[in-house]
């Protein structure tokens, strides 16, 4: 598989998966991507790319599930042991700094998304959420390592519905543990939301702060991606109704 970033924004990200995929690795309990080759810009192509080895697998589609509580706890099981590693020098996950770093864009966003009244977004619900997160208090302990983007698209299912693989790890570094919570709402139904919680061991404050991550990543993707790239407009959606409905607090 040939990664070719689309903007010079992510040709960074390749380079970090080089830097620390293969140290990442052995450190983890699912298969995670083997860069097999890295290139330079040349013949028209601007940024860093490369080769990975394939990974057999789908993406899990949201309430389409074969085995959600399941996944949920092998998700638990990735993330817990990412929070458990200890290499040194790693470098601040994309999205893991504090929340205010968001704020600007997320409202931006709100205002965005006001402006599409065919979206149905209910702007007013999503500020108070987003200003509860906000106000949660921040992590307790040191950064921990993140993949930072736990994204459907990001995850591969196997068969019988387990987690396979754990894909893109252009964000991964060190930030706030509440990041590595986006399944809670971009794909987990709500019995499994509770296990993956519980697996966790969630504190309230980390969990406001997880709810307003994925909603703050939503928000952006939803404009940003609502013309070009249906899948994750989609996704955008759901986050925004499991948030709205209060079905994943």
């Amino acid at each position: 598989m040939v990664r070719l970033p689309l903007t010079e924004s992510g040709a960074g990200d390749v380079l970090r998966e080089a830097e620390w995929l293969g140290r990442l690795a052995p450190l983890l309990p699912v298969a995670v991507p083997e860069v097999a080759a890295v290139g330079e810009p040349a013949e028209g192509y601007p940024w860093p790319w490369a080769v990975h080895r394939w990974l057999p697998g789908e993406h899990p589609e949201p309430g389409a599930l074969a085995a959600p509580r399941e996944l949920a706890l092998d998700l638990a099981g990735f993330v817990d042991a990412m929070r458990g590693i200890t290499l040194p020098g790693g470098p601040p996950a994309h999205r893991g700094g504090p929340l205010a770093l968001l704020d600007a864009g997320t409202r931006a966003a709100i205002e965005e998304l006001r402006a599409l009244p065919e979206e149905g977004v209910d702007c007013a619900t999503v500020t108070a959420v987003w200003q509860d997160a906000l106000a949660a208090p921040g992590p307790d302990g040191p950064p921990v390592w993140l993949h930072a983007d736990l994204m459907p698209g990001n995850i591969l299912v196997d068969g019988a519905g387990r987690l396979a693989a754990v894909i893109d790890f252009g964000c991964v570094g060190l930030g706030d543990p509440a990041c590595d919570l986006f399944p809670t709402w971009n794909l987990l139904p709500a019995a499994a939301r509770r296990a993956f919680r519980q697996a966790l061991a969630v504190d309230g404050a980390a969990w406001r702060r997880g709810r307003g991550r994925a909603l703050s990543q939503a928000l952006l993707a939803l404009p940003y991606y609502r013309a070009t790239n249906p899948s994750m407009a989609a996704n955008a959606r759901h986050v925004i109704r499991a948030v709205r409905s209060g079905a994943a607090g």
